[in-house]
């Protein structure tokens, strides 16, 4: 047997040329990002050609609130992934049984009182958000039929970062196509023949994601590896579920808090009208596509990361971190350039005909994202700490060098009136990446010399050229 399949659909991390795995690794998850965002643009698309003239900034105004809802329990998601990466590098199969069955009904739990919150409590937020009178009534719907799928999201999710984290990035591409693939045909079944709107692409939403859970579950209960899920035998194992929560939590509310920021962003473009809201909602799916391949490498470095930490392979975390770094920048740089060249036309596709939308897409694009390098950069260092087991501090310093000074800028210089401009606040992304950087590289550096001090101490005399560097 190969040491690279020590499971069917699962691979060893930890052995072989780095690059080499990072690429195979990563490409799938790219694909899979690819694949959700293309599905997601084919939504604000259909919406678009809708009886609705509106319904494309209805649908816009409302992504920043479900984020917001969804991110707490996706960054649980984190936490099952790096712990399932940590047993699996370190052949505790008893462990990972028992955090897979304590991930799953945390998954559907979660999803049903989060998903219940943003029922409940739409109008409220959509209100704080200054959401137009004249899309509110949409985007509140919007809201409220997509948050009864957060269960199906979640389930999706949690399985996803477990089958990942064992070396498995094929098969949540394929749930995720097939769901996609059905998805799209709801979308036009709904819109384009029963003359739906909002309500149609959030409901066709709510059928692809329940597909994807189903898909995820089914090959889960199938297989005989350690990750394998037993329905019968589900519970909240007290060890995992905190284990789970501690690395998770941080990421949840580090996300929640990108939310926060996303949504104060999101308020002030409100204040520019319909047009801004449709021009900026077209800009942010096109960026999408540059941060899904970026963030790819984030999911990359915290497996790779936490299969080495469970081995006990120290040595290669430099050079993992080294490469994944170089990968972002020129994956960043090249889709990047190629956003920026195409921009008007990608943003024509939202937006149609509506001059004044499109010329705020395109601004917006021109401003954010030839710099969307350095996000994927402060990912991957995000993904390093995390995966090592440093997410409190990874959240800290993310929340105060992002979060923070998107908001003081905002308060501050955006306030300013010859600076209350647009352009003005898509500045506050690179230059909060930026400094985001700094910080975490400095960190990263400290820690991992501490982390290799500690193992050439613990670790007896033969051992140390496992610790040691690799050449």
């Amino acid at each position: 047997m190969s040491k690279e399949k020590v499971m069917k659909g699962s691979v060893d991390l930890t052995e072989g040329p780095l690059l080499k795995k990072i690429i195979l690794y990563t490409l799938p998850i790219i694909f899979t990002g690819i694949l959700q965002l293309l599905f997601n643009a084919a939504d604000l698309i259909v919406v678009n050609r809708s009886s609705n003239p509106l319904a494309l900034a209805a649908v816009g105004a409302s992504n920043a609130l479900i984020n917001l809802i969804v991110n707490l329990l996706m960054g649980l998601s984190v936490g099952a992934g790096v712990l399932a990466a940590q047993y699996f590098g370190s052949k505790d199969d008893k462990s990972m049984h028992e955090l897979v069955h304590t991930a799953i009904p945390t998954s559907v739990i979660g999803g049903v009182l989060f998903g219940a919150v943003g029922i409940l409590f739409a109008e409220t937020f959509l209100s704080w958000m200054k959401t137009p009178a004249s899309i509110l009534d949409e985007a509140a719907l919007y809201v409220k039929i997509y948050c009864a799928g957060i269960p199906f999201s979640m389930v999706y999710n949690f399985g996803a970062a477990i089958l990942r984290s064992v070396g498995d990035t094929k098969r949540p591409l394929f749930f995720l196509f097939t769901a996609g693939i059905l998805n799209v045909i709801f979308n036009l079944l709904f819109v384009l023949c029963f003359h739906m709107d909002v309500d149609g692409v959030a409901t066709a939403t709510v059928l692809s994601q329940a597909i994807s859970a189903g898909l995820v579950l089914i090959y889960m209960s199938r297989i005989k590896e350690s990750h394998r899920f037993v329905y019968g035998e589900m519970k909240f194992y007290k060890k995992q579920f905190f284990s789970m929560v501690k690395i998770g939590l941080p990421a949840g509310i580090q996300g929640s808090f990108f939310s926060i920021s996303n949504i104060i962003i999101q308020s002030s473009i409100n204040g520019f009208g319909e047009a801004a809201i449709s021009g900026n909602t077209a800009a942010v799916s096109i960026e999408g596509f540059v941060f899904t391949g970026l963030d790819a490498f984030y999911q990359t470095t915290m497996s790779f990361t936490g299969q080495h930490i469970g081995a006990k392979k120290y040595g290669r975390l430099k050079k993992i971190t080294l490469l994944c770094l170089a990968c972002v920048t020129v994956l960043g740089l090249g889709i990047g350039g190629i956003a920026l060249i195409l921009a008007n036309p990608l943003v024509k596709i939202y937006c149609g005909n509506d001059t004044a939308a499109i010329e705020i897409g395109v601004m917006r694009l021109e401003y954010i994202v030839m710099t969307y390098f350095t996000c994927g950069i402060m990912d991957v260092f995000s993904g390093m700490l995390r995966g090592m087991g440093y997410s409190t501090l990874s959240m800290i310093i993310t929340l105060v060098c992002v979060c923070g000074i998107r908001i003081l800028w905002i308060f501050t210089i955006f306030r300013v009136p010859q600076y209350h401009e647009l352009w003005m606040l898509y500045l506050s992304y690179p230059i909060s990446w930026i400094a985001c950087i700094i910080v975490q590289g400095l960190l990263f550096l400290i820690l991992y010399k501490k982390l290799m001090k500690n193992a050439k101490m613990e670790a007896p005399a033969e051992e140390n050229a496992a610790i040691s560097p690799a050449v």
